[in-house]
């Protein structure tokens, strides 16, 4: 690492890192740096490109905290949501006067839109994406890609038959510590990445049935139930996922699931999805033969994404909501903390507009370059269609197993040789 590496973040504050724990695992940094992989995140933003990508916004909410209109090859020229205030939220945010009441009236009315981002309700997302892409535009969508395998199937053929580009705005694979992990596997520090831990822990229990919780995640202002009312863990399980696949590129082949739930409350006994769970914890087996233990919890005193990747070689540990340091263990077994690059300083796959400190985990502005990016070098994202039926899928065959007492099942694959 070029600078000195003085303090990390650990329980209560921050503590020093001695020289004797710097130099035991600095030279494996030095084998990141070596191979050009320290900084690396993605392709460069091609600064060459003469054109404008025309970006119409789908929901205000999670919709308004990207960064589309700050990348200099980006105009934001529609935004739609059902209610008025959040359409007024996207007018301000993105500057942009094209206001539609719906997406049924953004598609039939908008003549200037070769893109959208989607961020509608989760069950509307494969839908919306099939209404959009037959209109002739290029998708990306908040995650998860899709609620059951039926959709999964629909999105392929779907994009099968447009090719158009498709990508899922799933913040994990572009935070900071999962990039670091990515360029370690590529680098060959793991050795063989024989086992992963991945976790999403958001503490809604106790959320759904305050009265104060209407207009926000689980009530309507009118007071009628949000998508997320009841919603199955595991038919959310991209934000722990992107941990494997947005690391190793590994496909999910057999699942078992285990779910928690308690009969008496009254969020479980009458949801849309029929689901009895608040959390559910998987064992997952790779098409590489390795594990992926992955826990998605509504009812947990806990809070944020984190994992942890075991090698042969090396392994990786990434703090949670700063409970623990960031640690890394390299071949010699002297491991200690480790210093996370701040990769939206340095990336140059970012427009120096765009070189911002954001959202989960520094991943907005990521997604946001990478997408447009994309589309100026007409070429897949990097979470292609396939990439994010591989994180979506096995969460919901996870939801199945748990429905049958931990059955292990099948995850079919949705790749493009099949």
């Amino acid at each position: 690492m070029n600078e000195r590496i003085d303090k990390i973040a650990g329980q209560g504050g921050t503590e020093e890192i001695s020289r004797r724990v710097f130099l035991n695992w600095t030279g494996s940094t030095a084998l990141l740096a070596s191979t050009g992989l320290l900084t690396k995140v993605g392709r460069a933003y091609p600064a060459s490109a003469g054109k404008v990508i025309r970006m119409g916004v789908v929901g205000g909410g999670f919709g308004a905290h990207f960064h589309w209109h700050q990348h200099p090859n980006c105009k934001v020229t529609g935004v739609t949501d059902l209610r008025p205030e959040r359409r007024d939220t996207l007018r301000k945010n993105y500057l942009c006067d094209a206001v539609y009441d719906s997406l049924e009236e953004m598609i039939k009315k908008a003549k200037d839109i070769d893109a959208v981002a989607i961020f509608s309700g989760a069950p509307d997302h494969a839908k919306h994406v099939k209404m959009c892409m037959e209109r002739g535009w290029h998708v990306v969508s908040a995650c998860p890609a899709c609620m059951s395998v039926q959709e999964a199937e629909m999105m392929k053929e779907v994009k099968g038959k447009t090719g158009l580009k498709y990508m899922m705005a799933e913040s994990s694979w572009y935070r900071q510590p999962t990039i670091y992990a990515r360029n370690m596997y590529k680098a060959g520090e793991f050795g063989e990445l024989i086992y992963s831990e991945a976790e999403y822990y958001h503490n809604f229990a106790n959320m759904h049935t305050t009265p104060e919780n209407k207009g926000t995640l689980f009530r309507m202002p009118d007071g009628k139930r949000t998508w997320r009312w009841g919603l199955p863990p595991m038919h959310y399980p991209t934000h722990s996922l992107g941990f494997l696949t947005g690391v190793t590129g590994e496909r999910i082949t057999k699942v078992s699931c285990l779910g928690y739930g308690n009969p008496d409350s009254p969020v479980l006994k009458d949801n849309r999805y029929n689901n009895p769970f608040w959390n559910e914890a998987a064992m997952m087996k790779t098409n590489k033969g390795n594990m992926c233990r992955c826990n998605v919890f509504w009812k947990v005193r806990s809070g944020g994404e984190r994992a942890q990747w075991i090698g042969s070689k090396g392994a990786l540990y990434m703090a949670l909501y700063q409970v623990h340091g960031n640690a890394k263990l390299p071949p010699d077994g002297k491991g200690g903390a480790v210093q996370i690059p701040e990769y939206w300083k340095t990336s140059e796959m970012l427009p120096d507009s765009m070189r911002l400190a954001s959202g989960h985990g520094g991943s907005a502005v990521f997604i946001s370059a990478e997408f447009i990016n994309a589309l100026l070098e007409e070429r897949e994202p990097e979470i292609d269609l396939y990439e994010s039926l591989a994180m979506t899928v096995p969460g919901i065959i996870a939801h199945q197993s748990a429905l049958k007492d931990g059955e292990q099942l099948k995850v079919p694959n949705f790749d493009r040789k099949t």
